[in-house]
């Protein structure tokens, strides 16, 4: 099955694993994605209708730092396919949420938590972060305590968002063995 389809569409396909337990990965170039999803959703022996995950990894030493990763099914085979896609920070994937409603979620998610846009998207805005967040906390340059620290003022009787600051005094660190006794 998987044969006749690759070679049906070669320009799209940039590379092709076939696992052990019958998973086909299919990585495809950036700019062919909304193609290649409209055609293996209307391709007569895959008909793969339903997006069950999009999710993205962060590679920052490489130069397309993102790593796309679409999981589908199709129902009509029960048959499952993993496309992915490479990306660097500038660029845009175009949206499939025309071809598949449930991206409308994913591709909010992949964009509050790694900063990867997607054109033509209905309603691309934060979804798991606050609205004054600043960063994508999925990225691997992202710090670990964040850039702001919130805290609650009691003489002022209200949440007080600050710059964190991450003071390191002087400290003694004694090495000995508290278990050892001294001879």
């Amino acid at each position: 099955m998987w044969e006749n389809f690759l070679l049906s569409v070669p320009n799209w396909v940039e590379k092709t694993e076939f696992s052990r337990t019958g998973e086909v990965t299919i990585t495809v170039p950036s700019e062919s994605l909304y193609e290649f999803f409209s055609y293996i959703q209307n391709h007569t022996n895959l008909q793969m209708k339903m997006l069950i995950d999009l999710t993205a990894v962060d590679y920052p030493t490489q130069e397309k730092r993102f790593e796309v990763v679409y999981h589908l099914l199709s129902l009509q085979f029960n048959t499952r396919l993993r496309v992915k896609t490479r990306v660097d920070e500038t660029t845009a994937l175009p949206s499939i949420e025309t071809l598949y409603k449930a991206s409308n979620w994913f591709e909010r998610e992949v964009w509050d938590l790694f900063g990867i846009y997607f054109s033509n998207h209905s309603d691309l805005r934060r979804i798991l972060t606050d609205y004054g967040f600043e960063g994508h906390p999925l990225r691997k340059d992202f710090p670990l305590s964040g850039y702001i620290e919130a805290r609650y003022d009691e003489g002022e009787k209200r949440v007080l968002l600050e710059p964190i600051e991450l003071a390191q005094e002087f400290r003694f660190f004694e090495f000995a063995n508290p278990w050892e006794t001294n001879k």
